[in-house]
């Protein structure tokens, strides 16, 4: 079971009193909290959940609230409490256990204290994020002050602020005040943006797909959110209404904790949150204008005037008596743009009309209904963008794209190493057996077997499959392999975990997943974030070879090329014979594999494609 401690410790500045309102104190404490597995730190980060007021009626003391333990935590359970009312608490023990979606968390303490108050028992679930959960002092002589202490008791000893003054008769109609959550609210739940990747900071509200009224119900999508890696749908983890949207489609770079929307128990609750307006870090952001389309600037006419002429009197226009003679091309051209070829004077030779003639034609002011105005493009030119440019916005996945890619080869020295492989042995292979799958509607591709035998080679040549840590190399004991699959937002890498240990089926059936789910954008974060080696396929595009760029903090990227028949040495009467031979480039950062380790790499990968049998070994 994976078990995270939290750690809370006040910060030193905080722990100042300071004045407060006609001579009453009042103590700030903000906490610091570290992720833990085991003995290796994951997060150290700011508690985020504001500032514990702590009123002079009662000792000095510290409320201890329930901090968000996952990205997407809305609330968590007492799943046992570690320590008693009275215990004292060094630094390092463990204070309570607490069951969170995704694990069960314990808190550790950093600083000497003792238990006063435990506001919620041992079993208690669903307690909201930001809860005050128990009370801790530092000195024992406290406790006895917290005996009876309740959170509804600390709140009836807070300040309230004054009643309102009753609105006059002769006030015009009030104006919708912008209100803070509290006491005019109803019962509410309010959704914050999590972090959906470890390196996500902000992100985008790509989609709605709820409506303000509709019922949630457990598991419906609510909203699809473009982050760093991907768009990812965001799900309902209970019942409810959507009362309020407060961030609109289209925002872009919204920061993680941001309110996205409001979310009430009753349906009936629904009309109290219509002129509800978040106080904090929502009235700055607004949705992102889309830029002025290219199509907007209309192109005019060639050799069309901005105005038309004066035309004092139609009959110079009159249409001609006997026949019209017209050239094919400007009969074409005034059949498109609707104009009456007897309206227009022809400056060809014998009054001959010409395709300037159409171009250049203006109707007059008094015209016949059935000439039309050419200055309105036909539908087939509106298609056609105009000007010399387009700018298109960068989505949030191709910047990040284009700043670990940077980063990669700014900071990472490469090197490529390039070998051919005879693919006869491959081909006859796979073709043998998917003879043999046909009937579970399965085909297996060659990409399938590079994929295993990249995973063998790596348990082979195990420093490939290793990582750059700054001040360690990593080891990895496990080949989770990354795919390079290209999208519409942008190149991802989902992951095909543990290939070393799975059957080509397997790893046939998790890339088609996993290659639809990146194409449609609903690839979950564990599917992509990790791995520790990575195939990137070009072949089908008939490329033969490149180099491709390291995806840190992995040492290798396996680039493959095409496959083409070539004349090969054999031992037979003509000397020579037909292969289809392959060529691939490794991509390694020095700093992790030496030349020669890279190349031994390669010897294994090949030998395992030249003799495929020998993957069973």
């Amino acid at each position: 079971m994976l078990r995270l401690v939290l750690r809370l410790r006040p910060c030193a500045r905080c722990l100042t009193p300071k004045p407060w309102l006609a001579g009453r104190l009042r103590r700030y404490h903000a906490g610091m909290i570290r992720l833990r597995t085991g003995d290796a730190p994951l997060l150290r980060s700011s508690l985020g959940l504001g500032p514990v007021r702590r009123w002079y009626s009662l000792p000095p003391h510290q409320k201890v609230p329930l901090p968000a333990l996952s990205p997407t935590m809305q609330m968590g359970s007492i799943a046992r409490w570690e320590k008693k009312e009275g215990d004292k608490i060094m630094e390092g023990d463990l204070i309570a256990e607490v069951e969170t979606d995704k694990a069960t968390v314990g808190f550790e303490c950093l600083e000497e204290c003792y238990l006063a108050k435990i506001l919620f028992p041992e079993g208690t679930r669903d307690i909201p994020i930001g809860s005050i959960i128990c009370i801790t002092v530092e000195k024992p002589e406290y406790i006895d002050s917290f005996k009876d202490f309740t959170l509804d008791s600390a709140a009836a000893s807070a300040p309230t602020a004054p009643p309102p003054a009753a609105a006059t008769p002769s006030a015009a109609a009030p104006q919708p005040a912008v209100q803070a959550p509290g006491s005019a609210y109803p019962t509410h739940l309010k959704i914050l943006l999590p972090a959906l990747s470890p390196t996500m900071t902000m992100g985008t509200v790509q989609r709605w797909e709820k409506k303000v009224g509709e019922k949630l119900s457990e598991g419906d999508l609510l909203a699809e959110i473009e982050t760093d890696k991907a768009t990812i749908g965001f799900e309902v983890q209970e019942e409810g209404y959507l009362a309020k949207i407060l961030i609109a489609e289209g925002t872009r770079d919204v920061p993680l904790g941001t309110p996205l929307c409001i979310i009430v128990e009753k349906e009936s609750d629904i009309p109290s949150f219509a002129d509800y307006q978040e106080t904090a870090g929502v009235a700055d952001i607004k949705p992102q204008a889309p830029p002025p389309s290219p199509q907007a600037v209309p192109l005019p006419p060639a050799a069309q005037p901005a105005a038309p002429p004066p035309v004092s009197a139609p009959p110079a226009v009159s249409a001609p008596k006997g026949r019209v003679f017209v050239s094919p091309l400007a009969k074409k051209l005034a059949a498109e743009r609707d104009i009456d070829v007897t309206q227009v004077k022809g400056t060809g030779s014998d009054g001959r009309i010409t395709k300037k003639d159409i171009e250049s034609f203006v109707p007059p002011k008094v015209a016949p209904v059935t000439a039309a105005a050419p200055a309105a493009p036909s539908p087939a030119m509106a298609a056609v963008p105009t000007g010399v440019f387009t700018d298109i916005p960068v989505t949030n996945i191709r910047r990040v794209i284009a700043q670990r890619l940077m980063l990669s080869k700014q900071t990472i020295p490469h090197y490529y190493l390039s070998i051919d492989i005879n693919m006869g042995e491959i081909l006859h292979l796979r073709k043998e057996l998917n003879e043999v799958v046909k009937s579970e509607n399965i085909k297996l591709s060659v990409n399938d077997f590079i994929i295993k035998a990249s995973a063998l080679a790596c348990l082979k040549v195990p420093e490939a499959n290793s990582s750059w840590m700054d001040t360690i190399i990593r080891r990895n004991h496990v080949v989770d392999v990354n795919v390079a699959v290209s999208t519409p937002a942008g190149l991802i890498t989902p992951i095909v975990f543990n290939a070393h240990i799975k059957g080509l089926i397997s790893i046939s059936k998790d890339v088609t997943s996993l290659a639809t789910k990146a194409r449609d954008g609903k690839l979950q974060p564990h599917e992509f974030q990790g791995g520790t080696f990575t195939v990137s396929n070009l072949g089908m595009f008939g490329v033969k070879n490149f180099s491709a760029i390291i995806n840190p903090p992995q040492a290798c990227i396996l680039a493959v090329g095409s496959s083409e028949n070539r004349l090969v040495p054999a031992d037979n009467e003509k000397g020579f014979d037909v292969a289809s031979v392959m060529s691939v480039t490794l991509s390694c950062d020095h700093r992790v594999v030496d030349g020669s380790v890279g190349a031994q790499w390669l010897v294994e990968f090949k030998k395992f494609l030249e003799k495929p049998t020998t993957m069973l070994l």
